[in-house]
C-alpha cells in the first residue's frame, strides 16, 4: 500500500510539473468529424541520439578529438569519424568541449536519490517480528538465538550530529553488533534488515534537488547500502541497475576475527569438497552432493566471486591480517578508507586488493610508533603503483551546502585531483570516479569508460575535468539529456571557461 501511495504521489508531482510549465500531457488533432484523436508515437522507432565534435576521453586509454559518440535507444552504436547520423537523431554539438564517460560514487547518501524528506517506509516503525522490544533502532529488529542488541543510545546521538540519515545510522547500528563479537549473525539476514520496508525502485524521486545537484557534479551513477541507482531524471523507470555486490565484514575484536577465519574455513572445505563431488559424478552419477548444513552463506558467496568483501578497517596491522587472510582462501578484499595502505601497498597488491579513499583524509602518525604510519597524500598513488585498484569518494558522501565547501560528492573531481596531487596518475585518478567504483558496484558492463554497448552515460565539460574551475555543462544518461548548466538555476550565473581543447 505504501508503494502503491509513493507512485502516486510521484507521478502527480508529475503531471503538476507538466501543467505547471504549460505543456500539454497529451497532443490531440480534430478529425474531419470534429472528435479529437490522441496522437500515438511509434514505440518501435528508435532513440538516435549523437555527440558531435567534442574531445571524446573513452577511459579505455583513448582520446579521440572532434570525434561522434552515436547511441541508439540509450546504448552507444558506434564511436569515431564521419559516422552516419539518422535524420531523426537528437544531436548535440560538443565543439569546444571535453567529454567524459558519466561518474560514478562507489557510496551516496540516499538523500542523493531520495531527497530531504524520508519515504513512508522511514516515517513509521517496520514492522518485523522479534522479541516485542525495540532495543533504541526505532523499531522492532527480528530476534535471533542469543543475539546481543546492546547498542548505545550515544551510537544514534552521534549519528544525528553528524546529520546521517537513516540508513546509514542502521550501517553504524549493525556494525556495532558484528563487532560485538556475535558469532551466528547471518551478514544476509542482517544486509536484508538494514534495507527492509525499502524499495529503491518506489523510494526514487526524480524531481529531488539533491538528484539534479549530484547530476551537475557529472554523477550518474551511485552505490547505495541496498544497490546501485541510475541518476535518471522525470522517470522512475529502470533506476536500479543491481543489486549491492559489496557486503560489509567486520574486522575488529578478536571474536569476530575468528569467528570470520571459522565461517571462511568452512566455506572453503565445502568448495573443495564440491568440486571433487564434481569430478566423481562424472563416474558415478548416484553420487549425493556434499552437504551446505553450516556453511556460511555470505563467505561462500565471497569464495564464489558472487559477492566482494568489505573491510572499514584502516590500520597497518589489520590491513596486513586481512590480506593474509584473502591470500589464504582466495578471495580479494576491498578496503574502505585504507589510511595506512600506503605502508602495506605491496602487500595488499598481492592479495589483489581495492581501496576505497579519500586522499584529503589526515590522520596524525602516533609518535610512539617508530615504523611508518599515519595518512599520506601518496596513499593512492603508492597503492596503485603496487597494482591496487583504486577508488575514491570525498569524506562527505551527501549534497552538503553548507560547512566546509569542497568535501561533499558535488565535487567528487577535486577528491580525485588531490590524488593526483599525491602522485597518481591523472588516468588512474579518472578510473577512481568512473571504472574502477563501477567494476566494484559490479556494474562496468554498463557504465564507466565510453565503449560500444555500453549506455550512453556521459558528461561534457568545459575543460580538464580535474581542474577546480572546470564546471560540467552536460550531463546526458543513457542518450538523454538530463542536466544542462546554462538552464538550471544553479549554476548558471557564473560565466564558461574558454572553450579548450584537450592537451
Amino acid at each position: 500500500m505504501r508503494k502503491v501511495k509513493r507512485r502516486a504521489l510521484v507521478m502527480s508531482a508529475f503531471f503538476t510539473a507538466v501543467v505547471a510549465a504549460g505543456v500539454p500531457a497529451f497532443s490531440f488533432d480534430e478529425d474531419e468529424e470534429g472528435e479529437e484523436s490522441e496522437e500515438e508515437e511509434d514505440d518501435d522507432s528508435p532513440a538516435w541520439f549523437a555527440v558531435t565534435g567534442g574531445d571524446v576521453y573513452t577511459g579505455v586509454g583513448g582520446l579521440l578529438r572532434g570525434a561522434t559518440v552515436l547511441a541508439k535507444n540509450g546504448v552507444i552504436k558506434e564511436i569515431g569519424y564521419d559516422l552516419y547520423i539518422p535524420e531523426d537523431a537528437e544531436v548535440l554539438d560538443a565543439s569546444g568541449r571535453r567529454v567524459y564517460p558519466g561518474l560514478v560514487a562507489i557510496d551516496a547518501s540516499t538523500r542523493v536519490v531520495e531527497g530531504t524528506v524520508p519515504g513512508p517506509a522511514r516515517e513509521e516503525a517496520v514492522e518485523l517480528e522479534g522479541d516485542g522490544h525495540d532495543h533504541g533502532l526505532g523499531f522492532e529488529p527480528e530476534a535471533g538465538p542469543e543475539l546481543p542488541y546492546q547498542l548505545d543510545q550515544e551510537l544514534f546521538d552521534e549519528a544525528d550530529d553528524h546529520a546521517l540519515d537513516h540508513d546509514e545510522q542502521l550501517v553504524a547500528a549493525f556494525e556495532a553488533v558484528r563487532e560485538s563479537g556475535y558469532e551466528s549473525l547471518d551478514l544476509d539476514a542482517a544486509a536484508g534488515f538494514v534495507g527492509a520496508g525499502n524499495d529503491l525502485g518506489d523510494e526514487f524521486d526524480p524531481f529531488n534537488y539533491n538528484l539534479v545537484l549530484t547530476l551537475s557534479a557529472g554523477i550518474t551513477t551511485v552505490g547505495q547500502s541496498k544497490g546501485v541507482v541510475k541518476l535518471k531524471r522525470y522517470q522512475i523507470e529502470d533506476v536500479v541497475m543491481a543489486d549491492r555486490k559489496l557486503i560489509s565484514l567486520s574486522w575488529s575484536t578478536g571474536r569476530a576475527k575468528e569467528s570470520l577465519r571459522d565461517k571462511f574455513k568452512g566455506a572453503a572445505r565445502y568448495v573443495r569438497a564440491y568440486r571433487a563431488w564434481e569430478e566423481e559424478k562424472k563416474q558415478n552419477k548416484d553420487l549425493p552432493e556434499p552437504s551446505r548444513k553450516g556453511v556460511d552463506s555470505t563467505a561462500l558467496k565471497i569464495l564464489s566471486g558472487e559477492v566482494l568483501a568489505r573491510f572499514s578497517n584502516t590500520g597497518r596491522n589489520d590491513l596486513l591480517e586481512i590480506a593474509r587472510l584473502a591470500q589464504t582462501y582466495g578471495f580479494r578484499p576491498v578496503f574502505d578508507g585504507c589510511i595506512e595502505g600506503w605502508t602495506v601497498a605491496s602487500e595488499l597488491g598481492r592479495a589483489g586488493a581495492s581501496a576505497i579513499v579519500t586522499p584529503r583524509t589526515r590522520t596524525a602518525k602516533d609518535e610512539r610508533l617508530q615504523r611508518e604510519a599515519g595518512s599520506s597524500i601518496e596513499n593512492a598513488a603508492l597503492l596503485y603503483e603496487h597494482g591496487v585498484q583504486v577508488a575514491i569518494i570525498p569524506g562527505d558522501k551527501t549534497i552538503d551546502l553548507m560547512g566546509l565547501a569542497g568535501r561533499d560528492l558535488m565535487h567528487l573531481p577535486i577528491e580525485a585531483a588531490f590524488a593526483v596531487r599525491g602522485g597518481l596518475p591523472q588516468d588512474a585518478a579518472i578510473a577512481g570516479i568512473t571504472s574502477v567504483p563501477a567494476r566494484l558496484l559490479g556494474v562496468d558492463h554498463r557504465v564507466g569508460t565510453l565503449e560500444v554497448g555500453k549506455d550512453c552515460d556521459l558528461i561534457l565539460t568545459d575543460g580538464d575535468l580535474l581542474h577546480y574551475e572546470t564546471f560540467v555543462q552536460v550531463t546526458v544518461v543513457e542518450g538523454k539529456v538530463v542536466y544542462e548548466k546554462d538552464k538550471e538555476p544553479y549554476w548558471s550565473h557564473i560565466p564558461d571557461l574558454a572553450p579548450a581543447k584537450a592537451e
